[in-house]
């Protein structure tokens, strides 16, 4: 449908769901807010009863989440979604193992039968347990945290919102060549309550956004096609980002770039320097660091799901992950990230710390449970769960490479090379099961010769060890040129939960880089 026939119909169904809502029918009314008192009441009685039922430690969660997803095609709207969910999770240690019990029923008997029911299960599971969960310590909160937003992205009208993505689409199919785009918006809002036998009592309120769209270029003879996606990335901000960011300006470039990589060289296979930009990087770092440095993964409790890691505890403060010039940071405080808060889901606030430093390993993602396990003494605040009936567990914080100290620009870097690519925008990607050798593709790849681009190439990708690579790494751009790239769909786990993530860094160089190429007469 088109924008007009999308706006009356939408106009219609919500009537219609009023009117269902108001005579039993099948849609789900919004629930109403608890006022905060009420929300303490009912965690002050779940934490009582887990005590009384035998439990040395308890913790509840309260959430509602909301999500709103807009999607078009070229000039019409192909869907929209905006669901709610709420509902309650009770945490207890009881004989030294867990247990866990969860329900949309959010009323005083819910919370004590599910208290009560955790600390069941959590003495059942201390049957099979070989060693009894140890927490590290942490310091009792009473405290209220919120994205640091300008303007709620639920308060704009849908048919705003609808008119920036087809506006996007319009200016896309400018270039010539041009044929398809599609475009999309999606915004979600955590509201969080919890509180733990610790003492803590913690509200937080935290928004993400993301608009995005891609464009697919087709040749005079239909026999070829190109594509390029937006370098906007999910970010935790609110509606001022889609006013902010020059969606309509990287529209129109992302068109012109699609068409221009119908015509450009198939790239020469071999080995070459290479110029990451953080619209690139941030996967690279995502997939070869981040998730490499996850305490359960290293010691092979995640597996199933995405493999293990290659890193081991005996490595840490001894493996040379890298030059000198790398230095990454587990940061949960980064200004804008997908994964900032004020406090994980086990109520330790958030912070900073090292994983990398000077390109030698130092540091685990960590929750409470797992601090011990490798000599630390606190959490580094990585528990979260993306669900209310979820159990918390071990998730990268955003993780990201410092920018270089000394002032030098993406143009610098050029400048130092004879023989390269520069990649700018993620794009298909594998990774073996422990972390150790992968592959890269992108969205669009220049030449570099001689110190300057000298045009577009195509059918790109580079393979690397990781440690080679990470190693080849002599020179990161310094703050100025520092962006924030990401996901909002990292998966671990079985049952699978998903956790958003960011990954900040500067545009950097690595040098005798393995170049292969994927086109189909390669």
């Amino acid at each position: 449908m088109d924008r007009r026939q999308f706006i009356g119909c939408s106009t219609a169904a919500a009537a219609g769901l009023i009117l269902l809502r108001g005579t039993g029918g099948s849609a789900i009314a919004s629930p109403t807010p608890l006022p905060d008192a009420d929300m303490k009441t009912l965690a002050t009685i779940a934490l009582e009863t887990a005590r009384k039922a035998g439990a040395s430690y308890a913790d509840i969660r309260i959430n509602r989440y909301r999500n709103q997803y807009l999607g078009t095609r070229e000039d019409k709207v192909q869907s929209i979604s905006d669901d709610e969910s709420f509902g309650f999770g009770v945490r207890v240690l009881a004989s030294g193992a867990w247990g866990f019990a969860a329900s949309t029923d959010v009323t005083q008997d819910s919370v004590m039968r599910a208290a009560k029911q955790a600390v069941a299960i959590a003495k059942a599971n201390a049957k099979l347990q070989k060693e009894p969960v140890m927490l590290a310590p942490v310091a009792a909160f009473q405290d209220k945290w919120s994205t640091p937003i300008e303007i709620n992205p639920f308060t704009i009208p849908i048919e705003e919102k609808v008119d920036l993505l087809l506006s996007i689409n319009r200016e896309a199919l400018k270039a010539k060549g041009a044929k398809f785009c599609e475009s999309s918006l999606f915004q979600t809002n955590e509201k969080k309550f919890f509180a733990s036998t610790d003492g803590s009592v913690i509200e937080q309120d935290i928004f993400r956004i993301w608009p995005s769209f891609e464009v697919t270029a087709v040749n005079a003879d239909g026999t070829d096609f190109q594509s390029r996606a937006g370098f906007s990335t999910p970010i935790g901000r609110g509606y001022e980002y889609c006013r902010e960011y020059p969606l309509l300006e990287d529209a129109r470039k992302a068109g012109e770039d699609a068409v221009e990589k119908l015509s450009a060289p198939s790239i020469t296979p071999g080995k070459r320097d290479l110029i990451l930009m953080p619209e690139h990087m941030w996967l690279v770092i995502h997939e070869s660091i981040a998730h490499a440095t996850e305490l359960d993964r290293a010691l092979g409790f995640e597996a199933n799901y995405a493999g293990t890691s290659f890193v081991t505890t005996d490595d840490l403060r001894k493996l040379k992950y890298g030059s000198d010039v790398i230095n990454i940071v587990g940061d949960r405080t980064e200004r804008h990230g997908l994964a900032t808060v004020g406090y994980d889901d086990e109520g330790v606030k958030a912070s900073r710390f090292d994983i990398i430093r000077d390109g030698t390993f130092v540091g685990f993602q960590t929750i409470r449970e797992q601090a011990a396990w490798v000599g630390d003494h606190e959490s580094h605040g990585c528990a979260y769960a993306d669900s209310y009936e979820h159990v918390p567990m071990q998730r990268m914080p955003n993780v990201s490479l410092l920018p270089g100290e000394k002032k030098l620009s993406p143009e610098d870097l050029i400048a130092g090379i004879d023989d390269g690519v520069m990649i700018k925008g993620d794009g298909s990607w594998s990774i073996d099961q422990q972390r150790r050798n992968f592959q890269f593709g992108g969205q669009v790849f220049y030449q570099i010769k001689g110190g300057k681009i000298t045009g577009m190439l195509r059918d790109v990708a580079f393979q690397a060890m990781t440690l080679d690579f990470w190693r080849s790494c002599d020179a990161v751009c310094s703050r100025e040129h520092y962006k924030l790239g990401g996901s909002y769909y990292c998966g671990k786990a079985q049952p699978g939960q998903v956790a958003p993530v960011s990954h900040g860094c500067a545009p950097a160089r690595f040098r005798n880089v393995n170049f292969i190429n994927t086109g189909r007469n390669a």
